[in-house]
């Protein structure tokens, strides 16, 4: 099963194409890497894909559904740029958000023991089990993080979408975070992720799309590395960071 389809898609802000021809699928259990350069449409696709924009042309499927018509949204777990800049005023606990992500699957009969169980584990799959009674605003970027996710689990989401997840997060939180998204696919979790170090993204990925406006190359990292896709992609003589767990 494909959970996301889209074919020649285009989308343009005003008169300044944003994607254009952009074809791409994600079978369910795949762990993809969006990568490219700043502006270069990577969270444009992205929002396509998810049905949160509507292509100009071409068509984008969800679960085999057309995206913009998709409304199974629990199946989606959408941790969008600037998800750890909460605003200051929202008084709301780790526990509350987490519990939100159940929402959608309880409607209006009560919280029951099977809510509140994915409620718990999820914190405790994502490591924020000890902060539920904490506000966001007191958590740090790479604690507000897991709560997303933490709420995204709660839902029971087939596929989790990333948009930068980790700016504004230290090198040993986000280290951490990446390994959850690894364990996370590794129990059949879809995830596509936006990410601008290369590195990181080779290293975890097991597709990479690299997109400037067009896509240039999808595959696996291997192919990748070995592609002059990064340099038709950036412009610039582009390497591949490796990066080194071993001192870590």
């Amino acid at each position: 099963m494909k959970a996301v389809e889209l074919k020649d898609v285009s989308y343009a802000y005003g008169a300044v194409p944003a994607v254009e021809d952009v074809s791409l699928t994600v079978d369910e259990g795949d762990y993809l890497g969006l990568v490219g350069p700043n502006g270069s449409g990577k969270s444009t696709v992205l929002k396509i894909a998810l049905g949160i924009l509507e292509a100009d042309e071409g068509e984008a499927c969800l679960f085999g559904e057309p995206a913009e018509e998709f409304d199974d949204g629990e199946r989606i777990g959408y941790v969008g740029q600037n998800a750890t800049d909460v605003d200051g005023r929202m008084p709301i606990t780790v526990n509350e958000v987490v519990r939100m992500g159940r929402y959608p699957r309880v409607g209006r009969r009560r919280f029951s023991d099977d809510d509140r169980r994915a409620v718990e584990e999820a914190m405790e799959k994502t490591g924020v089990e000890d902060l539920g009674s904490r506000r966001v605003t007191q958590l740090s970027g790479g604690q507000r993080q897991r709560v997303f996710i933490a709420r995204a689990l709660a839902a029971e989401a087939e596929l989790l979408a990333l948009d930068e997840p980790t700016v504004g997060v230290d090198a040993e939180s986000r280290e951490g975070f990446y390994r959850l998204l690894r364990e996370l696919n590794d129990d059949g979790m879809t995830v596509i992720l936006i990410e601008h170090d290369i590195g990181v993204v080779t290293e975890y990925a097991d597709e990479i799309a690299c997109i400037n406006r067009e896509l240039y190359f999808h595959g696996n990292p291997t192919d990748f590395e070995e592609s002059d896709a990064l340099t038709k992609a950036y412009g610039a003589n582009q390497r591949v960071l490796e990066h080194d767990h071993s001192h870590g």
